[in-house]
């Protein structure tokens, strides 16, 4: 079985939104302020605590615009946070379930992975699912908005 990672928003990519860069809609990111419920930051891979100012933008965490390039809106801390360790799973995990999908090396959806998981199945399930070989990736995005959450990948076997 493979072992995981668990993979933030770059830290580059966060930095130019923070600086007001484009979203993947060419709009600078809306700033506000988290009232403390669900608003998981893609970066450190945490909630956004109440009162703490936030980002608000459309992701696209793919390479190119195709048809399997997924956009949608996520949420960062306005102010510099430590991006997630990779270590275990991240604290934003936290609903009762998860759509997970595996993606090719083109980045390409593989028909038939994609499956609503249970949170105790999420890391299980990304494993099941990076143990083929025509599995490059796996995305977790929320199953009730379809907001990405965060890539995994392969990180050496157990």
């Amino acid at each position: 079985m493979p072992k995981i990672t668990f993979h933030p928003l770059p830290s580059e990519i966060v930095a130019v939104l923070r600086n007001g860069g484009p979203d993947a809609y060419c709009n600078a990111p809306e700033r506000t302020v988290s009232d403390g419920t669900g608003n998981p930051c893609r970066h450190c891979l945490d909630f956004i605590p109440e009162g703490a100012p936030m980002l608000i933008l459309a992701h696209r965490p793919f390479t190119a615009l195709q048809p399997y390039a997924e956009t949608g809106p996520i949420f960062l801390c306005a102010d510099a946070c430590t991006p997630w360790s990779g270590k275990g799973e991240p604290p934003i995990l936290a609903s009762p379930d998860y759509l997970v999908k595996g993606y090719t090396a083109e980045e390409r959806i593989r028909y038939g992975t994609g499956k609503i998981v249970p949170l105790t199945e999420v890391s299980q399930y990304a494993k099941t699912l990076l143990k083929r070989e025509d599995i490059s990736f796996v995305d977790v995005r929320s199953a009730r908005n379809n907001c990405f959450q965060a890539r995994i990948t392969r990180s050496g076997s157990e």
